[in-house]
């Protein structure tokens, strides 16, 4: 493809759009970025008890007054809806209480998927936002679908839209003629709110009709404008109620079977044990809440996508412990928080040896908690308090001697404690200032670890331009773990300011940033890699609403530059863009992007500090990518994504040009409202990599000898092949059943090697040991949940779990050697019931009399 060829694809669409953006009069821009007037809905007091129906038939229902004239957010922004959605609100001393009515044109027009909690599926659905202390920064979020399904989100300008968090709460949901109804209780425990005689809350409302892809809000929502919090209406006529004593227990007991057949000879293979703990929420007043888990139990959350890195920074897993990733917007201000090193792998694990005569028989890689504890709130005045705080005991490893039995216990991980303490004041003109501290205390001879990070934002009145940054102070003092060296990166420092316009079709931001050669937050945060000095110019012009044949049109190109702090040496450049958008008809959405990059210098992959003296020459590149994604409203829906980067010729060596390509499909199948299958495959080939030669040399080797001295790269075919195949049934909108399956591949062939000397200058060597290997991984998830009752939960998970590195001549490219030799592998097996049950105080407490 000619260079003429590909800039047509890559900038045609943009140059399509913008003639219609240069003949867009002037009122019409300057609307599109001015909020829209705040409604205002009066709640109405009742007396009388309110049975959850989703009837509406109380009388009280039709003395409330009525939210309507809902507007269009999605696809075309503006228009008021067709059919009408009709929303009111009542409350009492202990409950909110909202109905609503979605007029349609019949039955069929309602889509009403059936899915597991917090997950929207292809179907309508009806959402009620509140902003109890109306910072307009801060909010929640209550949806309920027509088939009953649940969710519900927090609002931050941290965590963005988090529906990890769950709050306890019901509804009822009912198809009426060519209505659906849906009447929601919200009792004031699952929320925060001041002890004001007279409530002024944020408020808006939220209407899907999946069958048009339509979105409608009560108060208008302009995607041009920054900020979603900021554009709800207000709720009134809220007085004299008084934020409730919010205290819950959540005790639970489990139990599990597990089966490794890897267990080292004399040792028990399948092994059951039994757990018990709590889960306990304390409202110390109405803005703070108290959240601990008492001897926590994580044993069934999702396992982790195991892959093999060849990379010199660590691979980053998901949080899929729920007492991490719920509530926890404030912990994560400014991104010092990576939740994973909480009961992560020992530091020592890797440091275990066993003498000739020895082995171990047990060398635990997860930390285990005592207890976890955050607290969290938000005062009237605006001021966000954050407190985490958890407690790990020490992890000890156990090495036998072959000969007498005898044991001996080998600390990997001494007892620590792991602390997290926020201020975050909210501030006019969707701005704050953000005070954070993380610090890891370990006990006996190690090192501990602080960071103290200050953030801010500042906005114009108008919520056009905004400036904000970051200054961030690393801290540790101590010696390496089982040695008396002391911790070499004792100071360090982050900071970054960027100013930009937010709001508009057209915005920008200009960025700068450094991170010093000891800037190390990684005891409780994460960072790849430090010892930077980066600047970023990034824009972007979307069209909001339908053109030509497209519903909206998102485009953004940028340029960046980095240089290493210490020694302060070039990095690397890079140009990029890209595009989206959405055809009218075939909701069919498609895009594009790219990157060009001068040479590189990689001062990381050849794994030599300080940096600065080793570096591996990436020569110039090109990436060119884009996707398509068809309509998810069809009972078969794809997604296909690729992409392929080429290199300029590296004249040093006589090597072939390197390339990169890279191929995702992803088909999904409704079968019917309760069963539904979606199959991932990603295929990924790297040819002629230059990398550092994983596992780097060994004294032990006979060839390697001769280089232990030396910085060996290699050049390498790698392929990667990820597939994942996922069923899901749901019973009911409170019971499911899901089943993911998935398989890792990866295959890395060498093709000649060469010794690199400073400078990055490259020379071919005669080295012989054979260093292909491949890597597979096989996992097997099944979940059966089902929610009894609002809170309570019993939930059986099955697990199966293999893994097999294979080196030099037992390493083999072959897709389906591959997939056979996994499934054939003995396998780690696990089957667990837990139960949960939520015990409210409000509702257990003995009635007076």
């Amino acid at each position: 493809m000619s260079i003429h060829k590909l800039l047509f694809l890559l900038l045609g669409p943009l140059l399509l759009a913008w003639p219609a953006a240069a003949q867009a009069p002037a009122p019409t821009a300057a609307a599109a970025t001015t909020l829209a007037p705040k409604k205002q809905l009066q709640a109405l007091r009742i007396a009388e008890a309110i049975k959850l129906d989703a009837a509406l038939d109380e009388p009280a229902w039709q003395q409330a007054p009525i939210a309507t004239d809902f507007i269009q957010n999605r696809p075309n922004p503006g228009p008021p809806e067709r059919h009408k959605t009709e929303v009111r609100i009542l409350y009492d001393d202990a409950n909110l209480y909202i109905g609503a009515v979605m007029h349609d044109v019949s039955p069929d027009s309602i889509m009403r998927e059936l899915a597991a909690r917090d997950n929207f599926g292809n179907t309508d659905f009806f959402g009620v936002f509140l902003d109890t202390y109306q910072d307009k920064l801060n909010g929640y979020g209550f949806f309920v679908t027509p088939g009953g399904v649940q969710m519900d989100a927090r609002y931050s300008p941290a965590g963005g839209e988090d529906f990890n968090w769950n709050a306890v709460w019901d509804s009822r949901t009912a198809l009426r003629g060519t209505d659906w109804v849906a009447e929601l209780r919200i009792p004031y425990s699952a929320i925060r709110f001041s002890a004001q005689p007279e409530q002024h809350w944020g408020l808006n409302f939220m209407r899907q009709r999946k069958k048009e892809n339509q979105g409608f809000f009560w108060n208008e929502v302009k995607p041009a404008i920054d900020g979603f919090v900021n554009q709800w209406g207000t709720l009134e006529g809220i007085r004299d109620i008084k934020p409730p004593l919010r205290l819950s227990l959540t005790p639970y007991v489990s139990g599990y079977v597990n089966h490794n057949p890897l267990n080292a000879e004399g040792t028990r293979r399948t092994t059951t044990s039994f757990n018990g703990g709590a889960d306990v929420k304390w409202g110390i007043n109405e803005s703070f809440t108290l959240d601990a888990t008492l001897v926590p139990d994580f044993g069934q959350v999702q396992s982790d996508n195991q892959v093999l890195n060849l990379s010199p920074f660590e691979v980053q897993f998901n949080e899929n412990r729920q007492f991490f990733t719920e509530g926890t917007e404030l912990f994560n201000k400014g991104n010092l928080f990576y939740s994973r090193r909480v009961g992560a792998t020992p530091i020592g694990f890797y440091d275990v040896q066993a003498a000739d005569n020895e082995k171990i028989i047990r060398n635990p890689a997860e930390t285990r908690l005592l207890n976890a504890t955050k607290v969290s709130g938000r005062t009237k005045k605006g001021l966000g308090i954050g407190l985490f705080n958890a407690l790990s005991n020490d992890v000890y490893a156990t090495i036998q001697n072959k000969e007498t039995g005898a044991e001996r216990q080998v600390l990997t991980q001494p007892f620590s404690n792991y602390n997290i303490a926020v201020l975050d004041q909210s501030l006019k003109n969707n701005s704050y200032v953000s005070l954070i501290n993380t610090n890891v205390t370990r006990f006996g001879r190690t090192y501990d670890a602080n960071v103290t990070g200050g953030l801010w934002r500042f906005a114009n009145k108008k919520n056009s331009y905004a400036i904000d940054g970051r200054v961030v102070y690393s801290r540790r003092r101590g010696n390496v773990f089982g040695s008396d060296a002391q911790i070499d990166d004792q100071n360090g420092y982050k900071y970054r300011v960027s100013v930009g316009k937010i709001s508009g079709s057209f915005t920008w931001n200009l960025s700068h940033g450094i991170e010093s050669d000891h800037y190390n937050p990684n005891d409780l945060g994460i960072l790849f890699g430090n010892n930077n000095i980066s600047q970023e110019l990034y824009m972007s012009y979307n069209k909001y609403k339908p053109f030509w044949k497209v519903n909206n049109f998102y485009s953004w190109w940028g340029v960046a530059h980095s240089l290493l702090y210490a020694p302060t040496q070039y990095q690397n450049a890079n140009v990029y863009g890209g595009w989206n958008t959405t055809f009218t008809k075939q909701f069919l959405t498609t895009g594009m992007n790219f990157d060009a990059n001068p040479v590189t210098r990689d001062y990381y992959e050849p794994r030599q500090y300080p940096l600065g003296k080793y570096w591996v020459r990436l020569p110039a590149n090109v990436n060119v990518g884009g996707f398509i994604s068809s309509d998810y409203r069809k009972k078969l829906a794809l997604d296909v994504n690729g992409g392929i980067r080429v290199y300029e010729e590296d004249g040093r060596l006589p090597r072939p040009r390197r390339a990169g390509y890279g191929v995702s499909v992803s088909p999904r199948y409704r079968v019917n409202n309760k069963l539904n299958f979606r199959y991932s495959v990603d295929w990924n080939l790297s040819r002629n990599q230059i990398g550092y030669v994983n596992g780097g040399m060994d004294g032990n080797e006979p060839e390697d000898q001769p280089f232990l001295n030396d910085v060996v790269l290699g050049r390498r075919n790698v392929v990667t092949v990820s597939s994942v195949l996922q069923a899901g049934y749901t019973f009911t909108n409170r019971m499911s059943l899901t089943i993911r399956t998935r398989h890792y591949t990866s295959n890395v062939r060498y093709k000649d090697f060469a010794r690199l000397t400073p400078g990055g200058e490259e020379e071919l060597i005669d080295y012989r040991r054979n260093r292909d290997n491949t890597y597979n991984a096989f996992n097997v998830d099944a979940v059966y949940s089902w929610w009894f009752a609002p809170g309570s939960q019993i939930s059986v998970v099955w697990k199966n779990a293999g893994t097999n590195f294979l080196e030099a001549n037992q390493a083999t490219p072959l897709y389906f050697d591959n997939l056979n030799n996994t499934i054939n592998t003995p396998h780690n097996n696990s089957l667990s019931v837990k139960i949960l049950y939520y015990l409210d105080y409000l509702a257990v407490r003995p009635k007076r009399s």
